[in-house]
Formats: C-alpha cells, structure tokens, sequence
C-alpha cells in the first residue's frame, strides 16, 4: 500500500465529485417527464431530448478530452481537474433553486455545456495522476480502487437520494459539489510526474530546440523508460494544445494492445450508452419506475461495482492479468445487457444489476492496458484519446438508440417488445467480447512464434 499513500486526497475529491454528480440521477428522469409531459408516464420529447443532449455533449467531449488530457501531461494534472470539478457545480445549483418549466431548460443548457468539459476529462485525468504516482505493477491494482472510490460515492449519492425529497436532493448536490472542488484545490498535491519530472525539462528534451548532436536527454528517456519498465512513447513530439488527428491515429495503432483498446472501448461504451439511453424510460414504461425503484436499481449496481473494484479486483488482478479480467468483464456486461432486455418481471432488473460485479472489470482493465503501452510523458493524451473514443460512442449512442426506444415504446411500434433496444445495446457489448478473445488468443499465438525464432536462433 505504500505506492497508494499520495493517492488519499486525490480518492476524496474523486468520491465528493461522483458523490454529487451521480445523487441528481435517479430524479432526473421524474424531474425531466414532469417540465416537458407532465402527468405522463410515456413522452417522447423528453426521450428525444435526452438524447440530443447525450449526443452534443459527447461530441464536444470527443474533441475537450483530449486537449485537456495533453494539456494535463504538460501543465500538471490539479489545474486541469479543477476545470470539470467547477463547471459541475452550475447545473446542480439551477434546479436547487426551482424545476419549473423554464429552469429545467436553462438547466438543460448548462448541463449540455458542463458535461463537455466533466464527460470523460475527470475520470481521463484522475487516471493519469494515478499513474504518476504508482508503477505498473500496481497500477491495475490503483486503477481498480480508484474506479471503486468513484463507485462508493455512487452508491453514497443513489442511497442519500433514496431518503430525500427531489427539492433538497438537488441543494445538497449543489453544495457538495462546491465542496468538493474547494477540497481538490486546498489538499490535492500536484502529479510530480508532469510537474518536476518534464516542466523544467520539456523545452531542453524537444527535439526542436536541441543540436542534430546532442543525445542526453534521449539517453535519460531510454534509461528511464527502461527503469520503469514502461515503453518508450509512440506519439512524436509536437507543439500546440491540440494533437492532430493523425498524431492520435498513430499513437492507437502503435502497438496491438493499444488498437484493441481502442476497438473494445468503441463496442462496449456504443453499448453501455445505448444502455443508459433507453433503461429508464423503458422501465418507466414497462414497469412503472418512479425515482425510489430507479434509486434502488442504481444502488444494486453501484454496489456491485464497488465491492468488485475495492475488493475483488486489487486481489484477482496480480494472479490471472488484466486480460483474463478483461475478458470475463465482457461476458458479465453482456449477461448484465441482455438480462435487462428480456426481463419479463419488475424484480429481473434488480438481479440484471448484480451482474456489475463482473462488469466493473472492464474499464479499469482497458485504462490499465494503455497506461502500460506509452511512456510516462503520454498518460494524458494516452487516456484522453480512449475517453474520446468513448465520447465518440456516447454521440453515435442517442442517434441510433433514441429513437429505437422511443419507436418501441410507441403506439406505432412494429411489435411488441419495448426491450428491442436493449437488446441491440446488449448485442454490441458481445462484439466487444468477441474482438478481446480474438486479440488475446492472436496475442499468444504471436508470443508463441516470437520465442520458437528466439530458440531457433540460440
């Protein structure tokens, strides 16, 4: 636990910030259907516009995250997690002051506009700060209790809304996300990797600024790359705060894990989207769900996940490997997709969310992958690129599944079956567990053939 031991404030910001962000979740939907279709427990506007804003706010996020994940790798990961820990604030605080008509828009607005800049670039830099701060051999390890520290204030906030009227559910987010930010500013040290370790150095060390003869500060990179048993980096060095396209396209298909990282993260997060884009409403209307049913049915998996990720995953993750992990996480979310899709009684989603325990493997092992296929000077665009990736799935998400659902839970639906969209969600998390078996199983085989040449050689 020693590597851990710079990581406690950094775990309280990360709680008090999922604390707050995730309360609001279950009255959201009741808040939504009560502005836009009052009295009803069916409306497709408030579908629609949940979808819209799904699909805007992870097409800006596609292009803020990595910015900010590269601006972090320059400037320090504090300044930039102070960027997404304030603007959260804003959304909370309008409809803690009413949820009227005209504030649920004026909160539609700044919601869309706060979770370009929260969508992915707190999680993206709270991982690269982890990684500065704990080798690769625990870093599995530190990115599952992280993950698990984001999971407790999930279940913190679910179960503290359970008890709350919506009025104050709202106010106290509001000022725990006020919180929160005054702690990450007051306590948090900054990442000491892009502070000391490449602030006083970056413009001696660009290739830019140095002499065709001087070779010092490459050997130092070699010398430390090699220590920490990291990679050497595979993106080149540029200027400006905006990597181009083709810089991110060669630092994902550098390497085989970092291309099947990539492709994994598309299929599941295009499926886990889809997932949050229909399960409420069509709850709602299969099964009557009202906000203490949706705070129980969070709470499930929010538990789950946390028990998986603070427990089982720092445990199993050193014996069988993030792939194996990896690989049983998919399994888990597809059985966790396809149960919700086909539940045929108002308990089957309480038993469908248990299946997060497994699930929750899933991210932490994919973070862990990448962070391990880059040098230490990448963590942030690194990370940054797979949030964008997954930001990329969140806008495609609502354009294909927003009005799959709301066609299914119409008058007008071709037949009867309101889980259809969540069928098809459920179907491209198993193309994700395809694509991970595929790329282990040609992993292997290309370790196989490399050490029969070595001991050809010999």
């Amino acid at each position: 636990m020693k590597d851990f031991a710079g990581l406690g404030h950094l775990f309280v910001a990360a709680f008090l910030f999922h604390f707050s962000s995730y309360m609001v979740l279950p009255s959201i939907t009741d808040v939504t259907m009560e502005a836009v279709c009052p009295g009803r427990d069916e409306c497709s506007v408030a579908i629609y516009l949940s979808g819209f804003q799904n699909a805007i706010t992870g097409l800006g996020a596609l292009v803020v995250t990595p910015v900010v994940g590269n601006l972090s790798d320059r400037y320090g990961r504090k300044a930039l997690m102070t960027l997404p820990v304030t603007v959260a604030i804003l959304p909370l605080f309008i409809l803690a002051c009413n949820r009227s008509e005209a504030y649920f828009y004026v909160y539609y607005v700044a919601k869309i506009v706060a979770g370009i800049f929260c969508e992915g670039s707190m999680h993206c830099l709270s991982l690269a700060y982890v990684a500065d701060q704990v080798g690769t051999r625990r870093r599995a390890a530190a990115f599952g209790l992280l993950s698990g520290v984001s999971a407790a204030g999930f279940v913190s906030g679910t179960l503290t809304a359970r008890f709350l009227p919506t009025s104050s559910t709202f106010q106290v987010a509001a000022a725990v996300a006020t919180a929160g930010a005054i702690y990450l500013r007051a306590f948090v040290p900054d990442s000491g990797s892009a502070v000391s370790s490449f602030g006083d150095d970056e413009a001696s060390c660009d290739p830019l600024l140095q002499d065709s003869s001087s070779c010092s500060c490459s050997s130092a990179t070699s010398s430390s790359t090699s220590s920490d048993g990291e990679l050497s980096p595979r993106l080149p060095p540029y200027k400006g705060l905006l990597p181009s396209l083709p810089d991110m396209v060669a630092l994902l298909t550098g390497s085989l894990t970092l291309s099947a990282a990539a492709t994994i993260t598309f299929f599941y997060s295009l499926g886990e989207h889809g997932l949050q884009t229909a399960l409420l409403y069509y709850l709602k209307a299969q099964f009557g769900y009202s906000k203490d049913e949706f705070a129980n049915l969070l709470l499930i998996a929010g538990a789950a996940g946390m028990l998986s990720q603070l427990t089982v995953m720092p445990i199993f993750a050193p014996i069988v490997g993030e792939e194996m992990l990896l690989i049983v996480g998919l399994l888990g979310g597809c059985t966790h997709v396809f149960l919700y899709g086909i539940a045929w009684s108002y308990w089957v989603p309480y038993f469908a969310a248990a299946f997060v325990i497994l699930s929750a493997f899933v991210h932490p092992s994919i973070r862990t992958n990448v962070s391990k296929s880059v040098g230490s000077n990448e963590q942030g665009i690194a990370q940054g690129c797979i949030s964008g990736i997954s930001s990329f799935a969140s806008i495609l998400a609502p354009l294909i599944f927003t009005p799959l659902t709301a066609w299914f839970l119409s008058e007008t639906k071709p037949f009867n079956f309101k889980g259809f969209s969540i069928m098809v969600a459920g179907f491209c998390t198993l193309i994700s567990f395809v694509i991970s078996i595929r790329m282990r199983g040609g992993r292997y085989g290309t370790s196989e053939k490399m050490s029969v040449v070595q001991n050809e050689e010999a």
